[in-house]
Parts: structure tokens; C-alpha cells; sequence
């Protein structure tokens, strides 16, 4: 398989794994400039995103004024560019290093499980800073289990799958026995879960995401009470300047699970909710998570023209 990423076919992959991985080489501030330039031209050309933000922001933010919600827009894309500006960082960066760029805030909340051997949901939604975040969490709180998706590009989901996995984690592919992922949260090892993407209407059930029905995958609470598990919200913020990243642990949530997977469902959507409202320009936006929608319901995102066919 190695020797077939290495065709032409694959050589504009593995030019640009090299351009991120010589990018990770510059000071983190200056890759910050550079990541808000990208992001400025994202913003100019990314219409079809740009538009799905913008569709994102009315429903979620409606209290906001156009312009709020525009500048939001343009916020956004500026961390979206030092996402990817930053990607080599997940990829190579040292232990050190990362500690360098990456604060953790409130650790007590996670390590005092850990250290009880305690089994540990990490429940991060996707903000922008979630890839580098996770890389830290890896190399300097746990190496942890975390879901994996494959990536269309074999190149790059190579380098990604080598990334997540440099420091010692545990991938686990969605389709995956949940048994085996039980008895390692059991063992102790806690659990990297990324819950909120539209997982289509066939894995999904519709719960409220800010007022409005979303398909959202409902398997946190039956984790958590198959593990015995404690699930921990946990968001990656990138700080203003360049100056850095933080990853914030919050309390465990409360009374959870219910026993409803509808109810537990709905619950992890409204930790979501109070978290992006803090923190609105790093949410991640561009992604249609309106997209599946009730039966009968009407599509909030215009259909695109290969739909159409």
C-alpha cells in the first residue's frame, strides 16, 4: 500500500504534506498571520461555504443583527485558515512543543478520574482547534481511544491516521464492535468523542440544535452507561495574537446518562449550545449540519446542481 501512495497521481498530496510540515518549522505566531491571510482568501472564494456559515449563523444566532453575523462569518474563516496553517503541528510537533503552544485549562476535572481509573467520555464538538487539540490531549494527558473516519486521499488520511496515533491512541473505526471500545473505557483509557456532524438520517435521530431539529448521532449515553463512564465536555479554543491554544476540560455532566437515548441526545446538544455561544467565530460553520431533515420537512441549505441530476 506505501509504495502505491508514492504513483504521480499522489504527488500534489504529498506536496502539500510537505508545504504543512515546513509551515510547522515557523513560530506559531507567524503561522497565526499567515492563517488569517488564508482565511481572508478562503472567505473570498469559498462562496458555497461561506453561504452555508452564513446559513449556520441565522439560525443558531438569530438574535444577532446582519452585521454581527457577517463579521462572525468573517471571523471565522480567519480560524479555519490557522486550522489549516497549523495542520503540520499535529502532525510533527514534539511533546514539548506542543506544551509550548497548548494550555490546558482546569486538567484536575479529567485527571482526578484518570488517576481513580475511572472510565472517561471526552466529549469535543468541532470547533476549529480540535485537530491540534486532540494531537495535545494525545501527548501530554492520555493517549487515549478516538473514532476515526477514513479520509478520501489516502496520502493525507495516512498522515492523519499516523498523527492521532504518534503518541499511542487507539483508533476505532465507526463501524467498529462498540465491545471492544467498552472494555478498553473500562480498562481506564479514556475516550476521544466527536459528536456533532449530521450522521444522515439512517444512524441519526432529531433532537433540538438551537430550536431546530438535527440528526445527531445518539450513542453517548449508551457508551456511558455500558462503561460506567463520566462524560466530559472539552473545548479547543485558539487564543487571539497567536498566542497559542487552550484546552478547556469542563465539569462532568451532570445526572448523565438518563436511560433516554432521545433525552441524553438532546442534553449533549445543549452543552454544545452554551459552549459555541461563547466562543461563536471558532464554531465550526461551514459544515451542513442541517442538512438531513424530517420527513416532509423543507431543505434549509439550497440544493447544489449535481443534487439536481
Amino acid at each position: 500500500m506505501t509504495e502505491r501512495l508514492w504513483t504521480p497521481g499522489h504527488w500534489p498530496s504529498w506536496a502539500l504534506v510537505g508545504l504543512f510540515k515546513l509551515l510547522a518549522l515557523l513560530p506559531f505566531r507567524l503561522q497565526a498571520r499567515l492563517g488569517q491571510g488564508l482565511g481572508w482568501i478562503g472567505y473570498q472564494l469559498a462562496w458555497d461555504r461561506r453561504r452555508v456559515a452564513r446559513i449556520n449563523l441565522s439560525i443558531c444566532l438569530p438574535e444577532l443583527e446582519p452585521w454581527e453575523r457577517e463579521q462572525l462569518v468573517r471571523e471565522h474563516f480567519g480560524w479555519l485558515g490557522l486550522a489549516a496553517v497549523c495542520q503540520g503541528l499535529s502532525w510533527s510537533a514534539s511533546p514539548r512543543r506542543l506544551a509550548r503552544i497548548v494550555r490546558l485549562r482546569h486538567r484536575e476535572r479529567i485527571d482526578t478520574y484518570l488517576e481513580a481509573g475511572r472510565p472517561v467520555i471526552v466529549l469535543v464538538p468541532h470547533f476549529v482547534g480540535l485537530e491540534l487539540g486532540g494531537t495535545a490531549f494525545t501527548a501530554l494527558v492520555h493517549s487515549g481511544i478516538y473514532m476515526y473516519q477514513r479520509i478520501r486521499d489516502p496520502v493525507i488520511d495516512a498522515q492523519v491516521r499516523h498523527a492521532r496515533t504518534r503518541f499511542g491512541a487507539i483508533p476505532v473505526e465507526r463501524q467498529d464492535d462498540l465491545r471492544g471500545l467498552i472494555r478498553t473505557l473500562k480498562s481506564g483509557v479514556p475516550f476521544f468523542y466527536l459528536p456533532d456532524q449530521d450522521p444522515g438520517r439512517r444512524r441519526g435521530v432529531f433532537v433540538s440544535f438551537c430550536g431546530v431539529p438535527a440528526a445527531t448521532v445518539p450513542t453517548l449515553g449508551r457508551i456511558a452507561r455500558l462503561a460506567g463512564a463520566v462524560v466530559i465536555p472539552t473545548f479547543a479554543r485558539f487564543l487571539p495574537r497567536g498566542e497559542g491554544l487552550e484546552l478547556c476540560f469542563d465539569p462532568p455532566i451532570a445526572d448523565f446518562p438518563s436511560g433516554d437515548a432521545e433525552v441524553d441526545t438532546a442534553r449533549m446538544n445543549q452543552v454544545i449550545e452554551a459552549r459555541l455561544r461563547t466562543m461563536p467565530a471558532q464554531y465550526f460553520w461551514v459544515h451542513r449540519r442541517f442538512k438531513t431533515r424530517p420527513e416532509g420537512a423543507e431543505p434549509i441549505y439550497p440544493v447544489r446542481r449535481r443534487q439536481r441530476r
